[in-house]
């Protein structure tokens, strides 16, 4: 009997010609593998990459030019793979005909709504015509409203982060109104005020907190406890919109 030693002697340290045809074929089936893995449309980046069944439309505040945190937190979402878009919240209306346009497409089963000073004070506009067209709003958070707004329509959840030692008020709800409203006060939090709030670094981490957990919880709205569907009114005129919107 021949040891394996004098086989890979005889053949220059390789072992036999079959032994080493297998080894190759081996090291060849590995590496095919290993590149197939790479290249798998199921990866990670590509699961990071896919669109997101949901938009995040920001809206800014008086002039369009003192809420850039609204810019910071939509390339921060848009990062994570979820569309967002910003808006002149004197634009409201077309923006939330613009959304229920997307929803019915199908292009985005998840509408969310964000705005600072002005900005938030037209959500409980947008989230009523939304409502209106048969278009649930999953989550709509407002930063420091300054003008007292009252909910109507169907909303998810509607969170109202605002500073009470401040220009901020409370949002109330009305008894048309579907889905859970909370009112937040953030007065303590270290370095936020009217001006900065958007731009808080801790804020943020909030807002997107909240926008992650809407859409992985998918299109689905509950209704609020007790709530009675809201019934169909004239669309707010975008005139009166725009005079509730017209200051911080």
């Amino acid at each position: 009997m021949t040891s394996n030693s004098d086989d890979a002697a005889r053949f220059g340290g390789f072992g036999s010609p079959a032994r080493s045809r297998r080894g190759v074929l081996k090291a060849a089936a590995a590496a095919a593998l290993l590149l197939a893995v790479g290249l798998a449309p199921g990866g990670a980046e590509a699961a990071q990459a896919a669109p997101a069944s949901a938009h995040v439309y920001l809206m800014r505040g008086v002039l369009n030019i003192f809420s850039l945190g609204m810019d910071q937190m939509a390339a921060r979402l848009q990062a994570q793979g979820i569309p967002a878009s910003v808006h002149n919240h004197m634009l409201w209306a077309s923006v939330a005909d613009d959304a229920a346009a997307e929803y019915r497409s199908g292009r985005a089963k998840v509408i969310i709504l964000v705005g600072h000073s002005s900005g938030a004070t037209c959500l409980p506009d947008m989230v009523e015509r939304l409502s209106q067209q048969g278009v649930p709003v999953k989550l709509a958070i407002g930063l420091d409203s300054v003008f007292h707004t009252s909910l109507s329509g169907r909303v998810g959840k509607y969170i109202n982060f605002y500073v009470a030692n401040g220009a901020g008020t409370r949002v109330e709800k009305t008894r048309n109104f579907q889905g859970t409203l909370e009112n937040v006060d953030v007065e303590n939090v270290p370095g936020v005020g009217h001006l900065t709030i958007d731009k808080n670094e801790l804020m943020q981490q909030k807002v997107i907190a909240a926008i992650d957990a809407a859409v992985a919880g998918g299109p689905g709205v509950e209704p609020g406890p007790g709530a009675a569907p809201a019934p169909r009114r004239p669309v707010a005129t975008h005139a009166a919109g725009a005079r509730r919107a017209s200051a911080y």
